[in-house]
């Protein structure tokens, strides 16, 4: 076993790590959090994403592990085998950090900070119902590509290590 052994048993870890927790709230946390009134919804959304903006630590190793791990992958591939066996893992890297943690810093990231700053309390109903309205389609269809993109990606790191 190599470092680029090593290197893709952590990325498809982590990944599969980030992947289990899109997909719960893509299958769990979304669709429960969906049956709520439109108040009720905003503020149960600013609870438990409070939790994640908190820092809470064993997800932060989680998150920002994945990057780091596939980064490393990503290097240590190029390094040791070169581009012409390396550009595999290169893509399915890539399209990572592009497809969950891009979407996350551009998508996911603006949404829940919108939320976090509202006084759901001192809304009126209509401005509430417009806020979710405005929120919960678009956070719930990037949250679907990246959980999709963080499964492939996983998967593909499992095989390409299978067949080292």
């Amino acid at each position: 076993m190599d470092i680029l052994d090593v290197s893709l048993i952590f990325s498809a870890l982590s990944i599969a790590l980030v992947a289990g927790f899109v997909l719960t709230y893509a299958i769990v946390v979304m669709p429960g959090l969906s049956q709520l009134g439109d108040r009720e919804f905003l503020k149960a959304f600013q609870m438990t994403d409070g939790v994640i903006q908190n820092n809470q630590p064993v997800f932060i190793v989680i998150w920002l592990g994945s990057v780091v791990s596939v980064a490393g992958a990503i290097v240590s591939s190029i390094t040791t085998v070169g581009w012409q066996e390396a550009w595999l893992i290169v893509v399915v890297g890539t399209a990572y950090l592009i497809g969950v943690q891009g979407i996350t810093i551009s998508v996911h990231r603006p949404l829940n900070n919108r939320i976090q700053k509202m006084n759901i309390s001192g809304m009126n109903d209509q401005a509430v119902s417009e806020e979710r309205r405005k929120f919960e389609a678009r956070w719930n269809v990037f949250n679907n590509i990246r959980t999709g993109i963080a499964l492939f990606a996983s998967v593909s790191l499992l095989i390409l290590l299978a067949v080292r």
